[in-house]
């Protein structure tokens, strides 16, 4: 069989502040068309390892390579033309409140490196992006019209617009009702099966996770359906647990499950108990 493609490697990364590790030695690679999870607790490092995998941050020791070039040492011009092809979903959407719905959505595809879109192809994949997460009647309400949920939803349709190889979701359910949170994470999974994207979701809740390793979105039906489980499927979606910089974790859920880990545990027992 083929070696799948790498598009994002750390080797041995280590991130300080003021004296403290936040990123402690840090080792893995996803590859093309896989899903991984990152669970932790406040503080873990999830965000800084997101912030890193960008080029956000520069890491005091290790390599960090995107679509197998290396980023360790680049400077931000040099960064540009990568980054257009990641996808990036902020913490709380972070949305322009000045600029409407259609203006944020397109966004990305003017103020990116190497983008030529006209403003009828710009229009065109806003609206059709915005349909995908059922708010095409918004394109010309300014975010503080919106919902919570809605403006997550905005923000899932700006981080695909363009259709990128890699789409990072930091946190994308926190402080959303679990209706609403299982709403999105649907479409989350919707814009992962559509185009077969790597998906990297940040969340310290397991119930995100496991929505993405046992529901697929099935086309002919236009419905977010739950899959029987198979070996191939499993490694097709990775859990990852973070602690004080240092990932505890990383394997399929069943071996999530499985762990004998206190800390790891923590997470499957909230779960169950949500």
């Amino acid at each position: 069989m083929p070696v799948p493609e790498s598009i994002l490697r750390f080797e041995q990364v280590v991130v300080t502040y003021d004296g403290v590790d936040v990123l402690d030695n840090v080792t893995f690679t996803l590859t093309a068309g896989e899903t991984r999870v990152i669970l932790g607790a406040a503080g873990a490092g999830k965000t800084v390892l997101m912030k890193t995998a960008l080029g956000l941050i520069h890491p005091d020791q290790g390599k960090v390579s995107l679509f197998n070039q290396e980023i360790t040492g680049l400077r931000e011009q040099e960064l540009f033309a990568i980054r257009a092809q990641v996808g990036m979903l902020f913490q709380e959407s972070a949305l322009f409140d000045s600029m409407t719905i259609a203006e944020n959505v397109a966004y990305p595809l003017f103020n990116q490196a190497g983008s030529q879109v006209s403003r009828e192809d710009a229009l065109a994949r806003v609206e059709s992006i915005l349909k995908d997460v059922e708010l095409e009647h918004t394109l010309d309400k300014f975010p503080s019209e919106l919902s919570g949920g809605m403006r997550r939803r905005v923000g899932i349709a700006r981080a695909n617009v363009t259709n990128p190889k890699l789409v990072f979701y930091d946190s994308p359910t926190a402080g959303l009702d679990p209706i609403t949170a299982n709403n999105i994470m649907s479409l989350v999974i919707k814009q992962r099966d559509q185009r077969n994207t790597t998906t990297v979701i940040v969340s310290h809740r397991l119930q995100d996770g496991a929505m993405m390793a046992n529901y697929r979105f099935n086309s002919k039906t236009g419905k977010i359906e739950r899959q029987v489980h198979t070996a191939e499927l499993d490694q097709r979606t990775k859990f990852m647990v973070m602690q004080k910089g240092r990932i505890v974790f990383e394997g399929t859920e069943d071996e999530l499950h499985a762990s004998r880990d206190p800390y790891v545990g923590k997470f499957v027992l909230q779960a169950k108990s949500a």
